[in-house]
This record gives C-alpha cells, structure tokens and sequence, in this order.
C-alpha cells in the first residue's frame, strides 16, 4: 500500500497551498434547479468536521475528525482542534457520526435514464461508476456529466460489447464473424473513447485472439463474461482483466472439468435459439457446483492473483436471477423506476427465475454457493469489485450498492473489506488509486457522510446524510429533493427514443 494511503495529518502549508490553488473560484460546473438552494451556498473551501473519519486504507477509524475539500480536492485531513474552518468555507457538522470515501459501482447499465440513475446513484454516495455497455447515449450521458451539465457521478465507461456471430444480444452490440471484424470493432472503440472492451460470451478463440492483440495495440484493457467455449485459463491469458457475474467460474473449479468441457464443446449455438446454449451453460454450472474441488480452486485461485485477473460477482443480480419470480415484485424502491420499464423488468425475470418448488430448492442452494465462492475467492487473494449490474429486474442504481454491501459480507468479508472493494479497491483495479478511492490528502473530493457506523454493521451505508461529488456538495435536504424528483420523473411517459432493453449481463438477456 502506498505512503499517500496512509497519510493522515497534512501540515497547515499543504492546506494553505490547495486553497492558493483554487484561486477563490467556486465550484466548477452548474448545479441542477433541484439542488438551488445548496447552490446559493456554494463555496470552493467545504469542511466536514467532528466526525469518525473511515478512510478506506483500512486505518483504524479516526475520531472527531476533519477533512477539508478545496474544489475537487481532499486538501487536508486530521484532529477537530487542529484546523478552525477558514472563513467563508461551507461547514458540515458530522458530529457523531461518518464519513466514508465516495462508494464505486462497478457493474452499472443505464446511465442515460438522466432524470433516473444518475441522481440515484448521487443520492445514495454512489460517486463512481463504472458502465458495462458504451453505446452512444452512455457515451454522451458521460460527456453531459463531465461538463456539468447533468450532474452525476464519474464514469469509466465500456467500449460496445462485442460477441459472436450468434449472441443473446442484439443491437447495438458488435457481432462479428471474423477476425478482421473483430479488429475493427476494438478500432471502433478507441475512436470512441472507450476506456476498455467488454467481450461476451459466446466468442471462439480466434476472434477472442484479434480483440485481444487489437486491445493490447490499442492500450485498452479487456473485461466482461467468461468465454464459454474456451477454458477460464484461456480467456485469463488472453489479457482478461475482470470477469463478470461469476459465470462460467464453478467449472474450472469443479473435480469433474474435463467432462464438462466436453459437454460444451458438444453443445451447439442454435441462431435460432440462442439462449438454448445459456441455459446448458447455466445447469452444468450448477452441476459443477456440487462437485466443487478445494486443491482446484486453490490452483485456479493462484493463477488469478497471479495474473491480476479479478471477479466482479454482482451478487445482487445473481439472487435475482435465483429467486422465484414475484420475490421483489412488491419491492417499494420501484417507485424510483419509470413506470414504463416495470412489465419489461417482470417479463425479464420470467426467463429464468425458478418456478417449481424444487427448482426453488435447487437455485437457491446454488445462491448461497456463489456467495461462498466469492469469500473463498477474497481469502485467497483475487481481487474483488463490488458491482451491482444496475438496470437488470430489480437491481436499482443507487440503492443496488447497499444490498451488495451486505451480500458481500454475508459472503465473509468485514464491513472494512466490504466498503474497500468499492472504494479503494475500485480505485486500484482502475489505475486510479493515486487520485481517488480513500479520504487522503491529494485525491478527490467525494466522500460520503453515513448517520450510523458501517464497521458496526453494513447495513448502515443506506442511512446517508450528505454527499460531496466532484467537490460538490449534496446536503440532506437536496438529496431529499433529489429523490422526490426522481420519483415524479418515473411517472412520465418514456421519450420515444428511449431504448427499452434489459441490460443482458447479468442474467437476463434481451432475447
């Protein structure tokens, strides 16, 4: 770990200089009407202060603390008593209770819903993302944001994701036949800004070849689902930076490999049916599962840390996706989601969600493997990210990162490792580690102040009191008015231009 993670105090010239540095400038970029009145105080200097101070490096917590942002800047951090709050600076009294780094999902869909995700995400401390799709109404939510124009949170943003000639998905996807189409669909990526290429799952190894060495070429790391076809070493190999959802993952690990191998590989992929390969995938899975081999997964595991490669679970859409149909049909978040989307999402889970009460039995003991898995997988040292896939049936943006807070501890993690795979653990995974994640001098300025203690009990990151994204800051009141607004917004009629799609990665494919 890095000396700046472990910094706590700065001196008053480090202070100082941060805020020569902001020049008196306000805030850049304008708010929205909804957060007017926390505007007409806006100050380039805030100061949150006498609160415990979690900072994510895994520090003990900090008592009666302060931390001073200056624009989009921690510019200091220590003792209550040891930095009075500059005159004119934006005060928020924490006292007896928290403050934790901004929290990262790492597997969103729908950012472009404006009026929807991003002030979800905002409102629930959710101050980065990381979107899983880069068609062009992400690519330009993301610009709207970044200039101010919508406020919202930061966005690492995927490239389009690109699969075989045969797919679950369908436009705007890339399905490319050959080589040289798979070449240029990551040339088409880069030109687009993609900060990475998503793959899917139904590529052979030739294609999975060109994206990789056109990806490398490019300087774009690859992530996304496993490769059915191929073996998980293969697709690690490849470059594979990050898998999704953990699926394909109990087959490596199971004592029974070679013949499930052999099963898909004498598994067809029927264009006219192409979801008839995803449900085998789904039951050797969950076969595998029962033949699950300790000496394996401690081999595979190795090979992952080794390789850098991480697991982003999304357990939150995996418990959906093993649910009996009407589980969260009644959930009360739906009120935040357009009225429009709700039959999309229940016929979306129909596909998959277990009916009969012995399937009930079945998917739910393959839940709480996963969930397992995930711990076993911490223990050994592969990366984890807390990631919700947002947007697929009742994963709701925002709100979705507090339900994989507890499924990640459920799965064995402490509330302190729990909060890291979404903050400082998002921040390393990301090359950002030096520039966010922890509540550090030098980094931004996005924290989150929680009216309850996490490290007492994970389920206390839903009780947020105020927010600072981008150096701005959301007090309670304007988060109440935020969400009151999206609740009004999800009763208006979708724009006919709308793309009324279930994000497919999860679970839950569009066909």
């Amino acid at each position: 770990m890095g000396r700046d993670e472990h910094a706590y105090d700065t001196s008053r010239r480090d202070f100082l200089r941060w805020l020569s540095l902001a020049g008196g400038a306000g805030v850049a970029g304008a708010l929205p009407a909804v957060l007017a009145a926390d505007a007409r105080a806006a100050s380039p200097v805030i100061v949150v202060t006498g609160g415990t101070l979690i900072d994510g490096t895994g520090a003990p917590p900090r008592r009666d603390a302060t931390v001073v942002l200056v624009g989009d800047r921690i510019a200091w951090t220590g003792h209550r008593r040891e930095m009075p709050a500059p005159a004119g600076a934006r005060v928020v009294d924490a006292r007896g209770r928290y403050v934790i780094p901004g929290l990262w999902d790492m597997h969103t869909h729908w950012t472009e819903l404006e009026k929807i995700s991003p002030p979800l995400y905002l409102a629930n401390g959710v101050t980065g993302i990381r979107e899983m799709w880069g068609y062009a109404e992400a690519r330009e939510i993301r610009r709207r944001m970044d200039s101010g124009e919508v406020l919202g949170p930061r966005m690492v943003l995927a490239g389009n994701i690109i699969d075989g000639p045969v797919s679950l998905l369908g436009p705007p996807a890339a399905l490319v036949r050959t080589p040289d189409e798979a070449r240029a669909a990551v040339r088409e990526d880069a030109r687009n800004g993609a900060d990475f290429v998503k793959i899917y799952s139904y590529l052979d190894r030739e294609l999975l070849d060109a994206i990789a060495a056109e990806a490398r070429a490019a300087g774009l790391p690859l992530a996304g689902h496993h490769v059915y076809r191929l073996g998980v070493g293969e697709v690690t190999g490849a470059g594979m930076r990050s898998f999704e959802h953990l699926h394909g993952m109990p087959i490596p690990l199971s004592s029974r490999e070679e013949e499930f191998r052999r099963a898909i590989a004498a598994t067809p992929l029927d264009p006219a049916d192409p979801r008839a390969f995803f449900r085998t995938m789904r039951e050797l899975e969950r076969r595998a599962a029962a033949t699950y081999s300790p000496a394996k997964a401690r081999s595979v595991y190795g090979h992952w840390r080794r390789a850098g490669t991480w697991q982003s679970p999304t357990l939150t859409v995996n418990r959906v996706m093993t649910s009996p149909p009407d589980t969260y049909a009644g959930d009360p978040r739906l009120k935040y989601i357009p009225e429009a989307l709700h039959p999309v999402w229940a016929n979306a889970v129909r596909l998959n969600a277990p009916s009969t009460p012995e399937d009930v039995a079945r998917q739910a003991a393959y839940f709480r493997f996963q969930v397992r898995l995930v711990g076993e997988m911490y223990e050994a040292g592969v990366g984890v990210l807390g990631g919700t896939d947002c947007g697929n049936p009742y994963c709701f943006p925002g709100f979705g990162v507090h339900d994989e807070l507890e499924l990640l501890a459920e799965a064995g993690l402490t509330p302190m490792q729990a909060l890291q795979t979404m903050t400082r653990d998002a921040a390393r995974y990301l090359g950002r580690g030096g520039t966010m994640g922890t509540v550090t001098p030098g980094k931004a300025a996005d924290l989150v102040v929680l009216d309850a203690d996490p490290l007492a009990d994970i389920r206390n990151t839903r009780r947020v009191g105020e927010v600072v994204t981008r150096g701005r800051l959301i007090t309670r009141a304007g988060r109440e008015r935020m969400l009151a607004a999206v609740e009004a917004a999800a009763k208006e009629p979708l724009a006919a231009a709308t793309r009324l799609r279930t994000p497919p990665c999860g679970c839950l494919p569009a066909r």
